[in-house]
Protein backbone atom coordinates (compact mmCIF):
# COMPACT_ATOMS: atom_id res chain seq x y z
CA UNK A 1 0.00 0.00 0.00
CA UNK A 2 2.85 2.31 -0.22
CA UNK A 3 3.23 4.48 -3.44
CA UNK A 4 5.88 3.42 -6.00
CA UNK A 5 7.99 -0.13 -6.26
CA UNK A 6 11.61 -1.71 -7.79
CA UNK A 7 9.61 -4.45 -8.88
CA UNK A 8 7.03 -4.86 -11.61
CA UNK A 9 4.16 -7.60 -11.62
CA UNK A 10 3.97 -10.91 -13.06
CA UNK A 11 1.10 -11.11 -15.43
CA UNK A 12 -0.86 -14.51 -14.99
CA UNK A 13 -1.73 -16.16 -18.44
CA UNK A 14 -4.95 -17.48 -19.61
CA UNK A 15 -5.03 -20.41 -16.99
CA UNK A 16 -4.46 -17.86 -14.40
CA UNK A 17 -0.96 -19.15 -13.80
CA UNK A 18 2.57 -17.27 -13.52
CA UNK A 19 5.46 -18.65 -15.56
CA UNK A 20 8.27 -18.21 -12.58
CA UNK A 21 12.27 -18.91 -13.83
CA UNK A 22 14.56 -21.22 -12.36
CA UNK A 23 16.65 -18.81 -10.79
CA UNK A 24 13.28 -17.39 -8.79
CA UNK A 25 11.98 -20.85 -7.91
CA UNK A 26 15.41 -21.17 -6.36
CA UNK A 27 14.52 -18.30 -4.25
CA UNK A 28 11.51 -19.11 -2.88
CA UNK A 29 13.22 -22.42 -1.90
CA UNK A 30 16.44 -20.66 0.00
CA UNK A 31 13.48 -18.55 1.63
CA UNK A 32 11.36 -21.16 2.73
CA UNK A 33 14.09 -23.17 4.05
CA UNK A 34 15.77 -20.58 6.42
CA UNK A 35 11.97 -18.92 7.21
CA UNK A 36 11.06 -22.84 8.17
CA UNK A 37 13.53 -23.22 10.58
CA UNK A 38 13.37 -19.50 12.03
CA UNK A 39 9.66 -20.28 13.18
CA UNK A 40 10.50 -23.49 14.39
CA UNK A 41 10.47 -22.40 17.88
CA UNK A 42 9.43 -18.79 17.86
CA UNK A 43 5.89 -18.64 16.29
CA UNK A 44 2.53 -19.64 17.44
CA UNK A 45 1.27 -23.13 17.28
CA UNK A 46 -1.71 -21.66 15.66
CA UNK A 47 0.15 -20.16 12.77
CA UNK A 48 2.34 -23.31 12.50
CA UNK A 49 -0.54 -26.10 12.18
CA UNK A 50 -1.96 -23.69 9.68
CA UNK A 51 1.44 -23.54 7.61
CA UNK A 52 0.97 -27.57 7.64
CA UNK A 53 -2.62 -27.70 6.66
CA UNK A 54 -2.16 -25.26 3.83
CA UNK A 55 0.54 -27.75 2.85
CA UNK A 56 2.73 -25.25 0.50
CA UNK A 57 4.95 -26.82 -2.30
CA UNK A 58 9.28 -25.81 -0.52
CA UNK A 59 10.76 -26.28 -3.86
CA UNK A 60 8.89 -23.76 -6.20
CA UNK A 61 6.90 -20.68 -5.83
CA UNK A 62 2.78 -21.82 -5.63
CA UNK A 63 0.64 -20.64 -7.98
CA UNK A 64 -2.25 -18.61 -6.91
CA UNK A 65 -5.18 -20.64 -8.23
CA UNK A 66 -3.75 -24.13 -6.99
CA UNK A 67 -3.70 -22.15 -3.20
CA UNK A 68 -7.18 -20.42 -3.85
CA UNK A 69 -8.36 -24.44 -4.62
CA UNK A 70 -7.13 -25.58 -0.31
CA UNK A 71 -7.67 -22.53 1.01
CA UNK A 72 -11.52 -21.82 -0.80
CA UNK A 73 -12.47 -25.61 1.03
CA UNK A 74 -10.63 -24.34 3.74
CA UNK A 75 -12.36 -21.29 4.77
CA UNK A 76 -13.69 -20.02 1.82
CA UNK A 77 -11.16 -17.58 0.88
CA UNK A 78 -9.23 -17.38 -2.68
CA UNK A 79 -6.06 -15.90 -3.23
CA UNK A 80 -5.56 -13.01 -5.92
CA UNK A 81 -1.94 -12.14 -7.65
CA UNK A 82 -1.73 -7.99 -8.04
CA UNK A 83 0.82 -5.42 -8.68
CA UNK A 84 3.52 -4.84 -6.41
CA UNK A 85 1.48 -2.05 -4.87
CA UNK A 86 -1.87 -1.10 -4.84
CA UNK A 87 -3.98 1.52 -3.15
CA UNK A 88 -6.42 0.74 0.26
CA UNK A 89 -9.34 1.31 -1.75
CA UNK A 90 -8.53 -1.93 -4.03
CA UNK A 91 -6.86 -3.34 -0.69
CA UNK A 92 -9.99 -3.65 1.57
CA UNK A 93 -12.32 -3.98 -1.50
CA UNK A 94 -10.19 -7.88 -2.14
CA UNK A 95 -10.11 -8.41 1.94
CA UNK A 96 -14.64 -7.42 2.34
CA UNK A 97 -14.84 -9.99 -0.37
CA UNK A 98 -12.45 -12.67 1.31
CA UNK A 99 -9.60 -12.56 -1.59
CA UNK A 100 -6.28 -12.12 -0.33
CA UNK A 101 -3.81 -9.42 -2.71
CA UNK A 102 -0.67 -11.26 -3.22
CA UNK A 103 1.89 -9.43 -5.14
CA UNK A 104 3.00 -12.00 -7.58
CA UNK A 105 6.89 -11.00 -8.05
CA UNK A 106 9.59 -12.66 -5.69
CA UNK A 107 12.42 -10.87 -4.74
CA UNK A 108 15.72 -10.88 -6.37
CA UNK A 109 18.30 -12.77 -4.40
CA UNK A 110 20.74 -9.54 -3.86
CA UNK A 111 17.55 -8.39 -1.76
CA UNK A 112 17.33 -11.85 0.18
CA UNK A 113 17.59 -10.81 3.59
CA UNK A 114 15.03 -7.51 3.33
CA UNK A 115 12.42 -6.09 0.91
CA UNK A 116 10.55 -3.39 1.86
CA UNK A 117 7.36 -3.65 -0.22
CA UNK A 118 5.89 -6.81 -0.36
CA UNK A 119 6.58 -9.83 -2.15
CA UNK A 120 5.19 -13.37 -2.76
CA UNK A 121 6.95 -15.02 -0.33
CA UNK A 122 5.71 -12.47 2.73
CA UNK A 123 2.38 -12.63 1.15
CA UNK A 124 2.16 -16.57 1.01
CA UNK A 125 4.34 -17.84 3.59
CA UNK A 126 3.28 -14.73 5.90
CA UNK A 127 -0.06 -14.33 5.65
CA UNK A 128 -2.16 -17.12 3.56
CA UNK A 129 -1.75 -19.62 6.50
CA UNK A 130 -3.75 -18.39 8.98
CA UNK A 131 -6.66 -16.94 6.93
CA UNK A 132 -6.94 -20.89 7.36
CA UNK A 133 -8.36 -20.39 11.28
CA UNK A 134 -11.95 -18.93 10.90
CA UNK A 135 -11.29 -16.33 13.83
CA UNK A 136 -8.54 -14.53 11.83
CA UNK A 137 -10.46 -15.08 8.52
CA UNK A 138 -13.27 -13.35 10.28
CA UNK A 139 -11.18 -10.37 11.10
CA UNK A 140 -9.89 -10.05 7.42
CA UNK A 141 -12.89 -9.78 6.58
CA UNK A 142 -14.18 -7.37 8.83
CA UNK A 143 -11.73 -5.18 8.24
CA UNK A 144 -12.26 -5.15 4.94
CA UNK A 145 -15.03 -4.29 5.12
CA UNK A 146 -14.35 -1.47 7.59
CA UNK A 147 -12.21 -0.03 5.24
CA UNK A 148 -14.53 0.17 1.86
CA UNK A 149 -17.04 1.73 4.85
CA UNK A 150 -14.56 4.34 6.29
CA UNK A 151 -13.44 8.26 4.78
CA UNK A 152 -10.93 7.91 2.61
CA UNK A 153 -9.25 10.48 5.03
CA UNK A 154 -8.98 7.71 7.54
CA UNK A 155 -7.62 4.87 5.51
CA UNK A 156 -3.88 5.38 6.92
CA UNK A 157 -5.21 5.32 10.82
CA UNK A 158 -7.13 2.23 9.85
CA UNK A 159 -4.18 0.85 8.34
CA UNK A 160 -2.11 1.36 11.98
CA UNK A 161 -4.84 -1.46 12.99
CA UNK A 162 -3.56 -4.30 10.62
CA UNK A 163 0.22 -3.38 10.93
CA UNK A 164 -0.31 -3.96 14.91
CA UNK A 165 -1.67 -7.68 14.23
CA UNK A 166 -2.20 -8.91 11.04
CA UNK A 167 1.33 -7.54 9.90
CA UNK A 168 3.57 -7.46 13.15
CA UNK A 169 1.38 -9.50 15.74
CA UNK A 170 2.90 -10.84 19.08
CA UNK A 171 1.15 -13.57 21.45
CA UNK A 172 1.36 -14.71 24.71
CA UNK A 173 1.21 -18.13 25.03
CA UNK A 174 2.14 -19.79 28.61
CA UNK A 175 4.88 -18.18 30.26
CA UNK A 176 6.56 -16.89 27.08
CA UNK A 177 5.89 -14.57 23.47
CA UNK A 178 5.53 -16.37 20.09
CA UNK A 179 4.96 -14.26 16.86
CA UNK A 180 2.04 -14.74 14.21
CA UNK A 181 2.23 -11.45 12.41
CA UNK A 182 3.23 -11.75 9.32
CA UNK A 183 5.86 -9.02 9.02
CA UNK A 184 7.50 -11.17 11.47
CA UNK A 185 7.28 -14.93 10.46
CA UNK A 186 8.07 -13.94 7.30
CA UNK A 187 11.68 -12.86 8.57
CA UNK A 188 14.36 -14.06 10.18
CA UNK A 189 15.71 -11.27 11.85
CA UNK A 190 12.55 -10.13 13.30
CA UNK A 191 11.49 -13.15 14.51
CA UNK A 192 14.52 -13.23 17.10
CA UNK A 193 14.35 -8.88 17.06
CA UNK A 194 10.83 -8.82 18.05
CA UNK A 195 10.88 -11.47 20.74
CA UNK A 196 14.01 -11.11 22.39
CA UNK A 197 15.46 -7.41 21.95
CA UNK A 198 14.85 -5.54 24.93
CA UNK A 199 14.56 -2.41 23.27
CA UNK A 200 11.41 -2.08 21.93
CA UNK A 201 7.98 -1.78 23.62
CA UNK A 202 5.82 -5.11 23.95
CA UNK A 203 1.97 -3.82 24.96
CA UNK A 204 -0.83 -5.67 25.91
CA UNK A 205 -3.90 -6.01 23.11
CA UNK A 206 -5.46 -2.19 22.80
CA UNK A 207 -7.13 -1.87 19.60
CA UNK A 208 -7.68 2.29 20.51
CA UNK A 209 -4.11 2.49 21.68
CA UNK A 210 -2.48 0.98 18.23
CA UNK A 211 -4.81 3.27 16.32
CA UNK A 212 -2.74 6.02 17.80
CA UNK A 213 0.71 4.45 17.49
CA UNK A 214 2.81 5.45 14.36
CA UNK A 215 5.02 3.39 12.99
CA UNK A 216 7.84 2.93 10.33
CA UNK A 217 7.54 0.64 7.33
CA UNK A 218 11.85 0.52 7.26
CA UNK A 219 12.94 -0.51 10.16
CA UNK A 220 12.21 -2.99 12.89
CA UNK A 221 9.30 -2.01 14.87
CA UNK A 222 9.83 -0.14 18.07
CA UNK A 223 6.18 -1.15 19.52
CA UNK A 224 4.61 -4.75 19.24
CA UNK A 225 1.11 -5.56 20.88
CA UNK A 226 0.42 -8.84 22.14
CA UNK A 227 -3.04 -10.53 22.46
CA UNK A 228 -3.76 -13.71 24.19
CA UNK A 229 -5.92 -15.79 21.84
CA UNK A 230 -7.42 -15.14 18.19
CA UNK A 231 -10.55 -15.08 20.08
CA UNK A 232 -9.82 -11.68 20.52
CA UNK A 233 -8.95 -10.51 16.91
CA UNK A 234 -12.48 -12.49 16.29
CA UNK A 235 -13.96 -10.24 19.15
CA UNK A 236 -12.61 -7.16 17.17
CA UNK A 237 -13.96 -7.79 13.90
CA UNK A 238 -17.54 -7.53 15.87
CA UNK A 239 -17.13 -4.39 17.06
CA UNK A 240 -17.66 -0.61 14.66
CA UNK A 241 -14.21 0.18 13.93
CA UNK A 242 -15.27 2.84 12.26
CA UNK A 243 -15.93 4.32 15.73
CA UNK A 244 -12.93 3.38 17.26
CA UNK A 245 -11.45 5.24 14.83
CA UNK A 246 -13.18 8.33 15.84
CA UNK A 247 -12.85 7.95 19.63
CA UNK A 248 -8.67 7.54 18.22
CA UNK A 249 -8.61 11.04 16.56
CA UNK A 250 -10.39 12.47 19.54
CA UNK A 251 -7.35 11.48 21.94
CA UNK A 252 -4.91 12.17 19.63
CA UNK A 253 -1.78 10.00 18.41
CA UNK A 254 0.91 9.28 20.46
CA UNK A 255 4.52 10.75 19.89
CA UNK A 256 6.46 7.95 17.46
CA UNK A 257 9.14 6.11 18.87
CA UNK A 258 11.34 5.14 16.35
CA UNK A 259 14.60 7.07 15.02
CA UNK A 260 13.71 9.83 12.66
CA UNK A 261 14.62 9.24 8.84
CA UNK A 262 18.08 10.33 7.60
CA UNK A 263 17.72 13.71 5.55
Amino acid sequence: MATSSRYVAKIPDREGRIHYTDEEHATWATLYSRQEKAIKDAACVEYLDALERLDLPRTRIPQCVELSERLSDLSGWTVTPVPALINFEKFFELLASKQFPAASFIRRPEDLDYLQEPDIFHEIFGHVPLLTDPRFAAFSQAYGAAGVAADKADHAMLARLYWFTVEFGLIQRANELKVYGAGIVSSPGECIYALDDPRPQRKPFDPLDMLRTPYRIDVYQTVYFIINSFDQLFELSQRDLGGLIREAKTLGMHEPTYPAKAS
